[in-house]
């Protein structure tokens, strides 16, 4: 599988799901060198002090995903995003409903990547049957997806379990990252139903991985960190600068 060149370091997403900012900031002072891309989302945003952690982050060479996964009529989103644009993040989500994507895209300026949410990794189908959807999560996935290059979005967040037909029927331009990363395939942790490992994600074609707990909640979060860095360094080679 032919990868996008992205830096190696930069493929791997820490999400920082953590109470508050002092605790963000003491995880990645720990951390260190071992991360260089970090994901705050709405616990960080309700604790006060979003904005100021994403200057401090920046203020430190890290590259931010703010994932707000925005859902609201297509001119709030619009708005939303046009604000956000010039504040040095480099992802921004969103849910995959056509308005909404094209709110974003319009208004995402020429640095701010707009990804959108295609089904969410702690969904299966019983939960899809329940929302009312009466398709498979692939085919959800892959329509989602490919409406939101239609609509100007950069990329999805994606399961590694849909990726391979991403890959096999969307423009390979398609930023794909993928959350509910796990040490084995398909066994389900927590809230997430629909996971894989590092090896399976990369190898099936995806751009970064986002992983939380399985560092967060470590003995020693550096040293998973540096671990699932050795494994992207292994899986992805050469591929990548």
């Amino acid at each position: 599988m032919k990868h996008k060149s992205i830096p190696l370091r930069d493929r791997l997403i820490f999400a920082m799901d953590v109470a508050d900012g002092d605790e963000a900031r003491a995880l990645v002072e720990r951390l260190g060198d071992a991360v260089s891309f970090y994901k705050i989302g709405l616990e960080l945003m309700m604790s006060g002090g979003y904005f100021e952690l994403l200057d401090w982050l920046l203020a430190r060479d890290k590259r931010v995903f703010c994932d707000l996964k925005f859902f609201d009529i297509p001119a709030t989103v619009g708005s939303a995003v046009r604000q956000l644009k010039d504040r040095g993040a480099s992802f921004v989500t969103v849910h995959g409903n056509q308005s909404i994507m094209e709110a974003a895209a319009a208004n995402k300026g020429d640095t701010l990547k707009v990804l959108a949410v295609t089904v969410l990794t702690s969904l299966d189908r019983g939960d899809l049957d329940d929302l009312g959807f009466d398709c498979d999560i692939e085919a959800l996935v892959l329509s989602r997806a490919r409406r939101a290059l239609e609509a100007g979005c950069d990329g999805v967040i994606s399961s590694g379990l849909e990726v391979p037909r991403l890959r096999e029927h969307v423009d390979h331009s398609l930023l794909v990252v993928t959350p509910g990363i796990r040490p084995v395939d398909n066994k389900p942790a927590g809230d997430q139903k629909r996971v894989v490992s590092v090896e399976t994600a990369f190898a099936n074609g995806a751009d970064h991985v986002v992983v939380g707990r399985p560092i967060r909640d470590a003995d020693d979060p550096r040293r998973a960190a540096e671990a699932i860095q050795a494994t992207i360094s292994a899986t992805v080679g050469s591929e990548g600068p």
